[in-house]
């Protein structure tokens, strides 16, 4: 018995703790459904004109070494005629003119599915529920049906357990 006293005072040295063992365990589940709205994007387009040139002199028609001012109509500019001449016949010349037509400013807002004046335009149509359906099940269980075009089902369940 007296070999049995260190173990006991011992024991009782060390402060008794309790066991922890937290356990946490969460469940999530989610269904999202969407169907796409119908939509436009268009982008318009404004106008350029750039001449250049090397050994020639430019006129509009009426004054010489002049580049017509053109004119505007509905958001579009319209240069004038533009004619060189060589200034030295015989020698070397070079003469670049250069155009590029804007897009009409719209007097309404595009129609889907119908083709605007613009140079880059993107329509799609609305999406349609159709059979579009989600369910989750307590265990877990998904059953996601296919809608028609223009629609998204996403289902998602979540099991989470933590030990500390």
């Amino acid at each position: 018995m007296k070999k049995l006293i260190p173990f006991i005072m011992l024991a009782l040295a060390v402060p008794m703790t309790a066991a922890k063992a937290d356990i946490t365990h969460k469940l999530s589940s989610s269904v999202q459904l969407r169907v796409d709205a119908a939509a436009t994007q268009v982008e318009r387009i404004g106008s350029s004109f750039s001449v250049t040139g090397n050994g020639v002199d430019t006129t509009d028609g009426n004054t010489a070494s002049t580049i017509s001012a053109g004119t505007i109509t509905s958001g579009v500019y319209a240069p004038g005629t533009i004619a060189a001449t060589q200034d030295v016949p015989g020698a070397s010349f070079s003469f670049t003119q250069q155009y590029t037509q804007a897009d009409a400013v719209a007097t309404s807002a595009p129609t889907v599915g119908t083709v605007g004046n613009f140079s880059d335009q993107t329509s799609t149509t609305a999406g349609t529920a159709g059979s579009l359906a989600g369910t989750i099940t307590s265990a877990g269980v998904m059953t996601i049906t296919a809608g028609g075009a223009g629609t998204v089902a996403t289902g998602q369940h979540v099991t989470e357990l933590t030990i500390k």
